[in-house]
């Protein structure tokens, strides 16, 4: 019997993968076939192509290092392995070590009829030390498993092996965890003789990132010899989802006059692949603008914030001027960091352009005229106001005050809320006899204070000239009540009161007579 070979090293499946090309989502990276097998020849030949190596790491193989177990071979530009020199007897087993900066993975030569030798350690443990898995004391050797999800038939398709290089002839693999005899069962399987490692059905990584799984020996009686040693299958992310905005309706409001670069609003949109590769990497962009008045570019947003700002001067966001104070944004968020091949989703923002109190409230005249009968009550005159600012805010809504003409405080004047006008009304009935005329001074302001480079002008005040209608009105009695006090038995005939009376329209020549 041939001496065991002191060191054997048996790592064959690939490290993390981060990233896979959108396009190919059969794209396995690493070695496209991990095992080879050869015949032991008579010698070995210097440069002298012994097989090829198909390595792809899905992403231009750039900077793609390879290193032999042997320091008498080497892989040249081309993927073959040859040898440095002629050697006739190198071991049963070769490992040939690939990695980019994205993919490490391991392919094994078995060289059928070679010879167990005595290796130069020093290189053996070298290239130990820079393989992805180190050796573990045990006989079972794992490493992670990664499997693209949403791959194409056929299946099963082997995506890994397990090796024992101590399992006893007749001894047995078997494979349990998730996805094997846990929910969601049978997604994998173990070929027990020879360790190699297939699924069944694509997987889907929103679903399972990863499944945890175990691997033993067991006798011919299903005892377990060795184990269970942790094997871990890795989904590897395809560009499968798509951005979905979820936080809508999107509405935003920013003040008239606002400086440019003022932020409106902020639209972030979620992608449910692995935020770890750029399949989740979001870029924000305003595909369109409605309406596109009075510049089509009005608004900017962060492409990697969300974060919608103002571009344009303060002088064109005036709400007065514009054609329509409400803009509609269709926002786009690609995944791919923007790229052509990213896949896309869309949101609407409604933008407002709020008022400020930028106008102040003028009279549509200077003068208004009124007439009143005397002794009536209610409303006489209704003052029109004109105001560009927004009517449904408190920029539009008056106030009217009366500041002259009053002191009496015969008049009141309120607010009609749906016209803004100025109600002027009588509250104490006027004497024609005391004063026909009256002459108020009113001013008009805004709910709310005016910016401060506005202020109300003369156009802010009215007259209004009031003229009191003469009534006829009857006698009055005086004093009224009248109380009159006799002795009983007052004889018939006799004078019991002497009544006054007077006519306040004392403007007017009219005489008052007796009604019997």
């Amino acid at each position: 019997m041939q001496p065991r070979t002191p060191f054997v090293l048996c790592v064959l499946l690939s490290q993390v993968l981060l990233l896979t090309s959108a396009e190919d989502l059969d794209c396995v990276p690493g070695f496209q076939q991990k095992v080879f097998r050869i015949n032991q020849p008579a010698e070995f030949i210097e440069d002298q192509k012994i097989l090829n190596l198909n390595f792809s790491d899905c992403k231009g193989n750039d900077k793609l290092h390879y290193e032999v177990s042997s320091p008498y071979f080497r892989v040249n530009n081309e993927g073959g392995l040859v040898a440095l020199r002629n050697i006739t007897a190198v071991g049963k087993t070769l490992f040939i070590h690939a990695r980019t900066p994205h993919v490490d993975d391991m392919a094994e030569l078995v060289i059928v009829g070679g010879k167990d030798i005595q290796g130069p350690l020093q290189d053996i443990f070298k290239f130990a030390r820079t393989s992805p898995v180190p050796r573990q004391k045990r006989s079972i050797v794992v490493s992670p498993i990664l499997i693209p999800e949403n791959q194409r038939q056929p299946f099963p398709r082997d995506v890994g092996k397990v090796v024992d290089s101590d399992r006893p002839e007749g001894s047995k693999f078997r494979l349990t965890g998730k996805g094997v005899d846990q929910e969601p069962k049978g997604i994998f399987r173990i070929n027990e003789n020879t360790g190699s490692v297939s699924v069944t059905r694509n997987l889907d990584r929103e679903m399972f990132a990863t499944y945890q799984l175990f691997v033993e020996t067991t006798d011919v009686n299903g005892r377990t010899l060795e184990g269970p040693v942790p094997l871990e299958v890795i989904v590897i992310d395809q560009n499968d989802n798509r951005p979905i905005f979820q936080e809508g309706p999107y509405i935003g409001h920013v003040m008239e006059g606002s400086p440019t670069g003022t932020t409106v609003m902020r639209m972030t949109a979620f992608d449910a692949d692995d935020p770890a590769t750029d399949n989740a990497l979001l870029r924000y962009n305003i595909r369109q603008q409605t309406p596109d008045k009075p510049s089509p570019n009005m608004f900017y947003i962060d492409p990697e914030k969300g974060d919608i700002v103002t571009v344009v001067s303060p002088a064109l966001l005036d709400r007065e001027t514009l054609e329509n104070p409400k803009y509609e944004l269709i926002v786009e968020a690609q995944d791919m960091a923007g790229l052509n091949v990213g896949l896309i989703g869309t949101a609407t923002a409604t933008i407002l352009i709020d008022d400020k109190n930028d106008h102040s409230p003028k009279f549509t005249k200077k003068e208004f005229q009124a007439t009143v009968e005397e002794g009536a009550v209610g409303v006489i005159v209704n003052l029109t106001v004109e105001d560009k600012d927004d009517p449904t805010t408190g920029a539009w809504r008056a106030a009217y005050t009366i500041i002259n003409g009053n002191p009496g405080q015969s008049f009141e004047i309120h607010t009609n809320p749906q016209t803004n006008e100025g109600m002027l009304s009588v509250v104490k009935p006027l004497d024609y006899e005391i004063s026909a005329f009256h002459t108020l001074l009113i001013k008009v302001e805004n709910e709310d204070p005016l910016v401060p480079d506005v202020s109300y002008g003369p156009s802010s005040t009215a007259t209004i000239h009031i003229t009191v209608l003469d009534v006829n009105e009857g006698p009055v009695f005086y004093p009224d009540p009248m109380m009159v006090t006799r002795q009983e038995n007052i004889s018939v005939g006799s004078v019991l009161l002497t009544v006054n009376a007077t006519d306040p329209d004392s403007l007017q020549h009219q005489t008052i007579r007796k009604c019997s």
